[in-house]
């Protein structure tokens, strides 16, 4: 029998739940189980835990038929336990270094007690790590375990499953189990505490609390906040079964009546035509709980004041007066300090303001990419896309008048900044970008935002990069996060990205795993295509034309090729090729050494890189997310990873390039030169890795990732997860020179 039974419930976390699991196997005290619930998660959670338990006999995955809720899945990892205590852990939560071995010692020198209170810090994702606000009183004294007439401070803290260890005997002992619906932790907390003959304390933090941005239940929107007074009827329900405890009701009552109001005062939790409805629930509760002055030794008054006689009398109007002048008092102390900034653009601010009161155009869709730059990315294939299947909406593309000529025939220009384009940005129905629209810019109800990111991460990106101060630098993470809340979808190209996005980027939009829209050209275009994207580059039709792109360093200010050009153009010979391309933002800035002979083409200015592919018979690059496109063509890609420890630590990565390539890895400039120039480029070996490769991230490329996405987004038609044309049954363009 093991010490602890670690129960974690699982549903819809699957970008947090390995670091949930790692943090309690990777425990020096080792003798626990952990029973993980898999609450019919819809996600990749299941695959994830039945991966843990195959990996750990300490694991039991336990798969649930239908979803149940938090409470109940709980239930059923109890029922499965066999520990001398039970612990409960909340699977985007972690466990603490150390946290179970101080558990066990506190447990041992206090004789085995019903509970014990352990502490918690909360963790946010800016870094933060805030400990709980009423830690001291968990401050460890020499009181020996006992009631909660000893503690009873311990009723002020968090009512949560997740900062106690329960002896098992005693939980069974009472019959308790947690109830359906939400906040089903108060009808546990309270009665387990009550009714527990030994309590004691542990001054350590265990548990790290993750403050997710979006995503938690109770910051929901929704009528399941009025859960919460059955939950309290809970509570008082067993007071009435237990006389014996009817001096802790004023005490109960004080804690329910804070917790009522707190979740009808913050914002965003009951919908705005429930508000009215929850004060009137709050003012009946209040009512029928309050208690009459006690006749014995009172374990806490009931707390008074201003607020709470509001609610006695059910005066919602006023009591939100109060509040409201409260609130406006804090704004007024605020605004001072914008006026300047906000004045300055007045005239532009007023007119979009205006055009925001007009009604939205339903057949207007407003397209951008790569801060404003020319027609390309996956927003050109969508628009291209929406085109051909919507013909009704009309396209329009935010870019300067240098980039005018990328644009198609009949896809009106927008100049950043101009009047038509804060008009259109009001008015649109669809917005379509990979970076970020501006930050005056705000969405209106009924507007319907797609991020399509610019390809498959290997570098990290969003909050992931925190930590790493070169790729960090400047960056604004709560802008950054109020624009990600802005979107409704989010364009996924593999399961990899999916995960990546939803823990850099965490928001309620939905993420729409159907590959890159981009990347159709390269399953659809024939011999004929890259023989002619091949003569405008200006590449003769016996070369073998090489792509080579690298990446951008953090770590380095400006941008020089890693590789000396020239030098390559040599080794390679007559009949060859090389298409340097810089890295984004890098175009017409890197620096090039003097005397490029001319089979070094600089192509960094040409406006489709997925026409750049069609031209390549191979692509080397070093951390580029080129590779990840190029990959579809099942053309040769080699590795430049000469600097691989130094961009790993500056930006951080994903996963190891180097163990997992899409083909040969060269640690040197003279290693590369070497595979390229004896053909170890080619063949087998190299084969198999860029089937694996395309297997793993290219799942979905198959020629119609912008069909999928305008039929669910603009046509509103949803099959669920898309069907794709595998790997191996695909043709992509050909390759000029085989």
């Amino acid at each position: 029998m093991p010490r602890f039974s670690v129960i974690v419930p699982v549903h819809k976390v699957q970008a947090y739940l390995h670091e949930c699991l790692e943090s309690v196997l990777g425990q020096s005290f080792s003798d626990f189980e952990v029973i993980a619930v898999d609450d019919r998660s819809p996600d990749a959670s299941g695959a994830i835990l039945d991966a843990f338990a195959a990996r750990d006999r300490r694991v039991t995955a336990l798969h649930l038929k239908e979803n149940v809720g938090l409470g109940p899945a709980r239930n059923a990892g109890m029922a499965r336990a066999t520990g001398d205590y039970l612990l409960f852990l909340d699977s985007d939560d972690t466990l603490a270094p150390g946290a179970l071995q101080a558990v066990a010692d506190r447990l041992k020198e206090t004789a085995e007690p019903d509970v014990l209170v352990y502490d918690y810090a909360r963790t946010y994702w800016d870094g933060r790590v805030v400990r709980n606000q009423r830690a001291h009183l968990l401050a460890r004294d020499e009181r020996p375990a006992g009631p909660l007439d000893d503690r009873p401070e311990l009723l002020r803290l968090l009512p949560v499953a997740w900062n106690k260890a329960y002896r098992r005997e005693f939980v069974e002992r009472r019959g308790l189990t947690f109830p359906p619906g939400w906040y089903e932790d108060v009808p546990w907390t309270y009665p387990l505490l009550l009714g527990a003959r030994t309590i004691t304390v542990l001054d350590r933090v265990c548990v790290h609390y993750r403050q997710r941005r979006r995503g938690s239940i109770l910051r929901t929107t929704s009528s399941r906040h009025f859960d919460i007074f059955d939950q309290y009827n809970r509570v008082f329900a067993f007071l009435d079964r237990n006389p014996a405890l009817d001096g802790w009701r004023p005490a109960l009552f004080g804690r329910m009546t804070d917790h009522l109001l707190a979740v009808y005062n913050t914002p965003g939790r009951l919908p705005r035509s429930a508000r009215g409805l929850y004060f009137k629930r709050c003012s009946v509760h209040f009512r029928h709980y309050r208690p009459q002055e006690p006749a014995d030794r009172p374990r806490g008054g009931v707390p008074g004041g201003t607020r709470r006689l509001l609610v006695r009398l059910g005066a919602r109007q006023v009591f939100d007066a109060v509040r409201t002048v409260n609130a406006l008092r804090r704004r007024l102390r605020r605004l001072g300090g914008d006026a300047a900034r906000a004045a300055r653009e007045a005239c532009l601010r007023l007119h979009y303001r205006i055009q925001r009161r007009r009604s939205l155009d339903p057949d207007l869709a407003v397209f951008a990419a790569c801060r404003y730059g020319g027609y390309g990315g996956d927003p050109a294939a969508v628009e291209a896309a929406v085109r051909d299947l919507a013909p009704h909406i009309r396209t329009a593309w935010i870019t300067t008048p240098a980039y005018a000529h990328t644009l198609p025939r009949g896809v009106r220009r927008l100049q950043p900044g101009s009047p038509a384009y804060w008009t259109a940005l009001a008015r649109a129905t669809y917005l379509v970008n990979d970076v970020n629209f501006p930050h005056a810019y705000r969405k209106r109800f009924g507007q319907v935002n797609l991020h399509t990111h610019q390809g498959t991460p290997l570098g990290r990106m969003g909050l992931d990069v925190q930590g790493h101060p070169a790729a960090s630098a400047g960056r604004d993470f709560a802008r950054m996060l109020a624009h990600t809340d802005r979107w409704d979808f989010c364009l996924s190209a593999n399961p990899h990205s999916t995960v990546v996005w939803e823990r850099a980027y965490p928001a309620g939009y939905t993420t729409l795993e159907h590959g890159q829209p981009r990347n159709d050209l390269l399953l659809r275009a024939d011999a004929d295509d890259v023989r002619r994207v091949r003569a405008v580059l200006g590449i003769p039709p016996e070369a073998t034309a090489l792509l080579y792109a690298p990446a951008h360093r953090d770590y380095r200010r400006g941008f020089h090729p890693p590789v000396d050009l020239v030098r390559l153009a040599r080794e390679l010979g007559p009949g060859h090729v090389v298409l340097y391309r810089a890295p984004d933002g890098h175009a017409g800035t890197a620096t090039l050494p003097e005397g490029l002979p001319d089979t070094v083409l600089d192509v960094s200015a040409h406006p489709s890189v997925q026409e750049l592919c069609l031209a390549a018979d191979a692509l080397v690059t070093d951390y580029a997310s080129l590779m990840f496109d190029y990959a579809n063509l099942d053309r040769p890609i080699v590795v430049h990873a000469e600097d691989w420890t130094a961009y790993r630590a500056a930006r951080g990565t994903y996963f190891d390039i180097t163990a997992e390539p899409p083909g040969p890895v060269a640690r040197s400039e003279d290693e590369l030169l070497d595979i390229l120039t004896t053909g170890a480029w080619r063949g087998t070996g190299p084969a198999e890795l860029r089937a694996a490769f395309r297997a793993r991230f290219c799942p979905y490329d198959d020629g119609h990732a912008a069909e999928r996405v305008v039929r669910r987004v603009f046509l509103g038609e949803d099959g669920g997860q898309p069907a794709a044309l595998p790997p191996e049954r695909r043709t992509p363009a050909p390759a000029a020179r085989p």
